[in-house]
């Protein structure tokens, strides 16, 4: 942190669940931040999926040093065993710690760029030592706010990925929006209910929210108003031992819950699936249907609805000036990359990391949460938790705390190798998963699993944050 720039705040981009750890984590080392979020309140993107249940318990999804700050106001943590649906976290946790930030932080507040006070990406003279700026929008128009760091967590909620298998849009996409959902439907909603019930249904998507959304979908079909619903699941790969997830040998055993769900809905006779299949267009049949065109010229039988559910991607046109040192492919810090590559591994396990690994070029700049991890698909809450611990630590100089891990992450009981192009055979007989047997000690810790940065491993009493959203 430069000395000249240290009377102004830290800004913190984003008041979901990380970047309220991340000023409760300044607040505790001296630092003053400034939360910027877009929304009109706290945890905004949260509250989107407010009807989807974490595969996480309370004890695991609030930070020690928001409890700090929170304790003072008659705050009571709740049921540490029960796991909340994401209006739960927002509402009994999120919001209440906005709250006791106050002024600190700001709401209808859209960043629209990031950049050196006078200094564009281009030119290096004095760069260091000149502050952030900050241009956002807000109720009174166009702003300009100064910084001396800046931590981006703005998640990726707003950017979902499309359902064409290339990246980008598949033919015709567009032209169906009135058929397509990105987000999981909450099946609750009386008018969210009608539009599913009964219907033909395509899923596209191999994750978490897939698994989510194949289960409401089973217990729609299930129920007295849902006779008829059926779901196609539509995978870019085959179906292997790992597909559904590690089951019970899961250390968050909602999430190995959640996959079981999912393969019961199949194996019930709720869900065909359809594998292999790389979606090159949307078409429409007499009806009005969508009709969906695979890369390979497949064509599906028409459905009602499509439920595209392929991940999300960090937005960051509002950086562009800034200094980022990002991988070519997950659009995450080079540093971390390789922990998280789901080329390499499907299983979603990374070891806990910190400021070291999410360094730029530009000194002072930091994406975490959901955003540190680009377009990798899986992300737990616990290690965004001590992402910003680690950060808060090395803007206040502590090296010592920045570098130690105190963090142990749970496994998911499964790595079937590459989590993009994987193959079955391989994984079904336990060969290629990166985490299939354990690695030769590293030198330097006796892990086996090497830290990029070398940061000393700590582990934690129960009850520290292992959070993760589906």
């Amino acid at each position: 942190m430069n000395s000249s720039t240290g009377a102004l705040p830290v800004v913190v981009i984003g008041a979901g669940p990380i970047g309220l750890a991340a000023a409760a984590r300044l607040i505790e080392r001296g630092i003053e931040p400034l939360v910027l979020e877009a929304g009109p309140a706290a945890a905004s993107a949260v509250r989107d999926w407010s009807h989807v249940r974490l595969f996480s318990t309370w004890s695991e999804v609030t930070d020690p040093a928001a409890e700090k700050l929170l304790a003072p106001t008659g705050w009571v943590k709740p049921d540490g065993a029960a796991c909340p649906s994401g209006g739960q976290w927002a509402e009994r946790y999120l919001q209440p710690l906005a709250d006791v930030l106050g002024d600190r932080v700001r709401y209808d507040a859209t960043v629209t760029g990031v950049s050196r006070a006078g200094r564009d990406r281009i030119v290096d003279a004095d760069r260091e030592s000149r502050p952030f700026v900050i241009h956002l929008t807000g109720p009174g128009g166009e702003e300009r706010i100064h910084a001396h760091a800046v931590i981006d967590a703005s998640g990726t909620w707003s950017t979902p990925g499309p359902a064409g298998g290339s990246g980008l849009a598949a033919l015709g996409e567009k032209a169906a929006a009135d058929r397509i959902s990105y987000r999981v439907p909450d099946l609750k909603d009386t008018s969210v209910r009608a539009r599913f019930a009964g219907k033909r249904i395509a899923v596209i998507g191999s994750g978490a929210s897939a698994f989510t959304a194949l289960a409401y979908l089973a217990d729609l079909a299930g129920s007295e108003d849902g006779e008829g619903t059926h779901a196609t699941w539509i995978l870019r790969r085959g179906i292997s031992g790992s597909t559904f997830g590690g089951g019970e040998a899961d250390q968050l055993p909602a999430r190995g819950a959640l996959g079981l769900a999912a393969k019961a809905a199949v194996d019930g006779g709720y869900a065909d699936a359809v594998t292999g299949f790389r979606t090159d267009a949307f078409e429409r049949d007499g009806a009005g249907r969508v009709v969906l065109v695979g890369e390979d010229g497949r064509r599906l039988d028409p459905v009602d609805e499509v439920i595209v559910l392929t991940g999300f991607r960090p937005d960051l046109s509002f950086l562009d000036e800034l200094r980022l040192g990002l991988d070519e492919r997950l659009q995450a810090p080079i540093a971390l990359a390789p922990l998280i590559d789901p080329n390499q591994h499907s299983c979603g396990t990374v070891y806990p990391h910190g400021a070291g690994e999410l360094s730029h070029p530009e000194e002072d700049v930091y994406l975490v949460g959901m955003k540190s991890y680009g377009r990798a698909p899986t992300f737990l809450a616990m290690t965004g938790y001590e992402q910003v611990r680690s950060i808060a630590a090395a803007l206040a100089g502590d090296r010592e705390a920045a570098e130690r891990v105190e963090l142990t992450l749970p496994e998911t009981g499964v790595c079937g190798g590459a989590g993009l192009f994987d193959e079955p055979e391989a994984a079904e007989q336990g060969r290629g998963g990166c985490c299939a047997a354990p690695a030769a000690p590293h030198p330097a810790t006796g892990s086996g699993t090497a830290p990029s940065s070398g940061r000393r491993r700590t582990s934690v009493a129960a009850g520290t944050p292992a959070a993760g959203t589906a």
